[in-house]
């Protein structure tokens, strides 16, 4: 795919390092001409320096045959212009811009061919408050992933010894948990010596202490997972309710106005050092968020306002080595839980397997948005995990016996690497492409009215509309899933 990305900030080149990873045909369009060769130099893509709101630079950057625009400079008026720019002179299939003015959602009008010509908006901001929110539904999770509208997820924890699945055989464990639907899809597992590795999963493997748990699920079994692989038998739940955040950025600020929405939940304290943003922060935020003037560093300040008693330390600021130090002392002084807001790819592979419990990069966070625009064929989700290296995808299936390779066929003869996870399969959600019913025509009776979640077994049949939920462990494996579920002309 031919791709242009306009500017070469923190999103763009992690969003380049990605798509180029790829095989991707990438064009990176940005003012700073130094900042485009270091960018030629690490990566196999091509630079063009300017405005992506010229014209001329666009045609330079090949907008005639580009596939996809994603407009991430820094301010938002420019990106609105330069995805106007490439639908009325350009004609460029899709175009995704990055908006961090509230207003803007995806179907207004204001994005429509008549407006800006935005397929969709990409805020970086609220990406991670959604996440950072999910993180605070299941404090157990190191990653909580969500597919088919929220019904299912895919979540990670790590093992914890004496926890009732730890030290189990997965093939046991139905048998221990049989009321719970879930599939295990992959672990990796920590060694003496370099990063954690994957171990490929079937019914003889054992879950050991320490190694990281990726299982899908439906939505309302994720805290008894969760429970199983983190918590001792019998310890009760603990939820976050103390919430401490070193830095009162924009994530900072957004985050703190979502969790104040549930009354009387949360106890948030937000730190900042800079005395004007503290007050304009103070007031912006619900009553009952304080606002603390000072260093997130300061470790009597720490000390003064409780955080060994805090549940979740968030350091959200926009600075990488703030956000590590400021993690790493909360650990130290007795936080239960740190989450360090990291921009640098290289930064966050040396934070893991630190005392910092997650370390969360936001063009990750983003990319998957991204992704489902990248991938051939009804992708409907796409998750980057392990920092890239594995993906987790979700697909419609489409098509009849005569035009798809799956419809009608049973897991255990398609003919997938055997590296590739079916997960789980979503299925009865509302399909947008079907027709509606004929006046008068009755509604099936033997079909469910609600949405089902269902473990594949080998002998599972897939029918079309299924919503199929993958983890690849290596990010190659993506083409051959797409090529299968790809509806032809006619199959025979």
């Amino acid at each position: 795919m031919k791709i242009i990305i306009v500017g070469a900030g923190r999103v763009g080149t992690g969003v380049a390092e990605s798509l180029v990873s790829e095989k991707n045909d990438i064009t990176v369009i940005d003012h700073d001409a130094e900042g485009l060769r270091e960018l030629q130099q690490r990566f196999d893509l091509r630079g063009v320096v300017g405005s992506g709101t010229d014209p001329a630079v666009l045609a330079e950057a090949g907008a005639k045959d580009t596939d996809l625009l994603i407009a991430c400079a820094p301010q938002d008026e420019t990106n609105l212009v330069c995805c106007k720019l490439a639908w009325m002179q350009f004609a460029i299939p899709t175009r995704i811009a990055r908006v961090r003015a509230r207003g803007f959602e995806d179907g207004s009008e204001l994005l429509s061919k008549e407006g800006f010509a935005v397929d969709h908006i990409l805020c970086p901001e609220d990406s991670l408050t959604r996440y950072i929110t999910l993180l605070v539904e299941y404090p157990e999770a190191l990653q909580v992933r969500e597919f088919a509208g929220g019904r299912a997820c895919l979540v990670s924890a790590r093992a914890r010894l004496g926890a009732p699945a730890v030290g189990v055989k997965i093939g046991k464990l139905r048998e221990q948990m049989p009321e719970v639907a879930m599939r295990i899809v992959a672990i990796y597992r920590r060694f003496t010596e370099g990063p954690d590795r994957f171990v490929p999963c079937d019914g003889e493997t054992y879950i050991e202490p320490g190694d990281e748990v990726f299982v899908l699920a439906g939505r309302a079994r994720i805290a008894q997972v969760l429970a199983a692989l983190h918590r001792r038998e019998g310890q009760p739940a603990r939820p976050v309710r103390r919430i401490m955040v070193a830095g009162a950025s924009s994530v900072g600020e957004r985050l703190a106005q979502e969790l104040a929405r549930q009354t009387g939940r949360f106890h948030i304290k937000i730190i900042e050092e800079d005395a004007e943003r503290c007050e304009q922060l103070a007031a912006r935020v619900p009553e009952g968020v304080l606002i603390l003037h000072g260093e997130a560093s300061d470790e009597d300040l720490l000390a003064e306002e409780g955080v060994e008693e805090t549940d979740l330390f968030l350091s959200l600021s926009d600075d990488d080595e703030d956000n590590i130090m400021a993690s790493l002392l909360g650990k130290r002084m007795g936080a239960r839980r740190v989450l360090a807001l990291i921009n640098r790819h290289s930064y966050a592979d040396l934070m893991h397997g630190t005392q910092i419990d997650i370390a969360l990069s936001p063009a990750q966070t983003i990319l998957g948005e991204l992704l489902t625009y990248v991938r051939r064929g009804d992708v409907q989700a796409v998750h980057s995990l392990r920092r890239g290296v594995a993906e987790a995808l979700e697909v419609v299936v489409r098509g009849d016996r005569k035009n798809s390779r799956v419809v009608g066929r049973r897991v255990q003869d398609l003919p997938l690497p055997p590296e590739v996870h079916i997960g789980l399969i979503v299925r009865n959600l509302p399909d947008p492409e079907a027709p509606p019913p004929a006046d008068g025509a009755a509604a099936r009776p033997d079909r469910p009215a609600e949405p089902e979640i269902i473990i594949p077994r080998s002998h599972t049949v897939l029918e079309s509309n299924d919503h199929v939920v993958f983890f690849l462990p290596r990010k190659r494996l993506v083409k051959e899933v797409e090529e299968l579920f790809r509806v032809r002309a006619t199959f025979f």
